[in-house]
């Protein structure tokens, strides 16, 4: 047959097949319209359409994977607030008072409309626009706190510090309550931070008690987080003497690919940073999918520093890639216990309406090697799934002791006060990292032999 009838000869094919496949949808879409028209007209009580519809969705997409859904609501601004790194609000991180019901403030966001107003950790919000606060659960309180940039928020605040930045334990709410009027904004959210606050809001990347050792904790991974990321290299790449660097993933969730894939070009002049494989046909017999391998570009940030990257089982897409990229290409040593094991990617599609998105797994990843990264749901622990520690590093923490550390870690976040330290000193807590954090002291022994 000559090529030419042979390629119109496929072409028919492809579109009777397509118009198949379109008489399909429209008999489907035709039945869902006829179950909606008989619940509408025959159900007992009257029904929320737009509800049920959602609800339909719902179930749409729990017939595909547990990372693919229909996000709206709440979920959606919270999804959206991780990718985007920003949100509309004040710039406050709380909590609740167990005694008292109200939200209490762990610490400001630096350069917020928060911190630059003077309100400090320890804080009480006694009053929103002139609403009590005591008994609002916290997602209430923040919900309430964010709102449209420009738009003004006025808190009754009840400081519990005395002069000189030390807690008033007799302070009371008569002496020390104030109302502060705050004007939202975009506040910035970060996602590399280092061993402990400074005062000014900035970070010390040095490890506290080992100061030849960076240390960089990234939290997830958004639009910013590699600039953020870069930039805190530049800071570490002018410390006299550095010996080692640390990179803590334990406990981050992913995030978006591309920015995974720009972190790990931070660390390498070349080589493959990962492998993506899209939809395969079922029809073909042996289609792999539409494969992508992405590369690193030369200039490589702290070349010849040694690395050390820290995991565990809350380690997961994103922090996978970047862990498995270092560890095959030689360039960190991995600590901890075994990564989470999500080798999936999503894409995120909003519906053309405005209700939602629809996040929907569209490829799996796989390491430089081609080995797996994806944990499936029958995969017990010997089969080849997640990141694994190297010979010697492994070392898992008790549910107590990890506990512990992120309590602890969690205080180090902290901005300390400005009056009581300085500019450029340093917040604090009990106990030197090497001490409470064994995961952190096994990686800054794993430089030395890198």
């Amino acid at each position: 047959m000559p090529k030419r009838n042979l390629i119109l000869l496929l072409a028919t094919v492809a579109a009777c097949l397509a118009a198949v496949a379109a008489r399909e949808r429209d008999a489907q879409g035709r039945r869902f319209g006829e179950v909606m028209s008989i619940i509408d007209r025959a159900y007992l009580e009257p029904v929320d359409g737009d509800a049920i519809f959602d609800a339909a969705i719902d179930a749409a997409m729990s017939r595909l994977d547990e990372h693919s859904a229909f996000v709206r609501g709440e979920v959606r601004r919270e999804l959206e607030t991780a990718l985007d790194q920003r949100f509309a609000g004040v710039g406050l991180e709380l909590s609740i008072d167990d005694s008292r019901r109200e939200p209490v403030v762990v610490t400001p966001v630096p350069g917020s409309p928060a911190w630059r107003a003077g309100i400090v950790a320890g804080d009480r919000i006694e009053a929103i626009d002139g609403e009590a606060t005591a008994g609002l659960q916290l997602r209430e309180v923040v919900n309430v706190l964010r709102g449209r940039r420009g738009e003004p928020v006025t808190l009754r605040i009840v400081s519990v510090a005395a002069p000189g930045g030390t807690l008033d334990p007799v302070a009371t709410p008569a002496a020390s309550a104030r109302d502060v009027t705050l004007v939202r904004e975009f506040v910035r959210v970060e996602s590399v931070r280092g061993d402990r606050r400074r005062a000014d809001g900035g970070w010390n990347w040095m490890v506290e008690d080992e100061p030849h050792v960076a240390l960089v904790r990234i939290t997830g991974f958004g639009e910013q987080t590699a600039a953020e990321l870069a930039a805190a290299l530049e800071s570490i790449a002018a410390e006299p003497d550095l010996r080692g660097l640390v990179l803590d993933l334990r406990g981050n969730p992913g995030g978006l690919l591309s920015a995974a894939v720009d972190v790990c070009d931070l660390f390498l002049e070349d080589g493959v940073i990962v492998v993506t494989r899209g939809r395969r046909n079922a029809a073909a017999a042996g289609d792999e999918g539409v494969v992508d391998v992405r590369r690193a570009t030369a200039g490589a940030t702290l070349a010849g520093v040694p690395i050390a990257v820290l995991v565990d089982g809350l380690t997961a897409s994103a922090a996978e890639i970047v862990a498995a990229c270092l560890q095959d290409a030689g360039r960190a040593t991995i600590v901890g216990s075994r990564s989470f094991g999500k080798g999936t990617v999503q894409s995120i599609l909003p519906l053309s309406d405005g209700r939602g998105l629809i996040k929907i797994t569209t490829s799996e990843y796989l390491r430089p090697s081609r080995a797996n990264i994806h944990r499936r749901p029958d995969d017990g622990e010997g089969a080849t799934w997640g990141v694994s520690p190297d010979a010697g590093c492994e070392i898992v923490p008790t549910a107590e002791a990890a506990e512990r550390v992120r309590e602890w870690r969690h205080r180090r976040d902290v901005v300390p006060p400005r009056e009581a330290s300085g500019a450029g000193r340093a917040g604090s807590s009990a106990g030197l990292p090497r001490d409470v954090d064994a995961v952190l002291a096994r990686g800054i022994e794993a430089l030395a032999s890198h």
